[in-house]
């Protein structure tokens, strides 16, 4: 089925491409600069997993229904996040900051994910921005609590 999309769609997609361009070479650049290995795991997932989005963006934006492979990478994501923390002593300040402006940068693309679901014409594009966007905050999520965890944040 090709998808039609209006002028808008089209340049809140392009827009998107964009932002998930940003975060995968952010967190591939990050996870090869932290030194915990754990992070490193969990940028290098999310780095693969930002492609999968933009892999999405790509082939809506050529007029193609999505193809959804991403249930595996949700599952994998959930059991890492789940792990229990060893060693959770004095955090790394450099990691501590790569942490910060990934979750700066994950709020930001949540939310620039919302006013691309809102503009959404066709219910196959509104569709696959909320399922991106979901993962976009679980992404958020696993760095919080990664951050949470580590004495990076503490929310209070």
């Amino acid at each position: 089925m090709t998808i039609q999309l209006t002028q808008k769609e089209r340049t809140l997609l392009e827009d998107q491409k964009k932002h998930e361009e940003i975060c995968i070479q952010k967190y591939s650049n990050y996870a090869q600069q932290v030194k915990d290995p754990q992070l490193k795991q969990l940028f290098g997932q999310y780095a693969s997993q930002e492609q999968q989005h933009y892999n999405t963006i790509d082939q809506l934006l050529q007029g193609q229904q999505p193809v959804s492979g991403s249930q595996g990478m949700q599952q994998q994501m959930q059991q890492t996040q789940n792990q229990p923390i060893a060693g959770a002593g004095m955090a790394n300040q450099a990691d501590a900051a790569l942490c910060t402006d990934m979750l700066m940068t994950e709020k930001f693309i949540s939310g620039s994910y919302d006013t691309a679901i809102f503009e959404a014409a066709n219910s196959p594009v509104r569709q696959a921005l909320q399922h991106i966007q979901k993962e976009e905050q679980q992404h958020g999520e696993g760095i919080f609590n990664y951050m949470q965890q580590h004495g990076m944040y503490n929310p209070q």
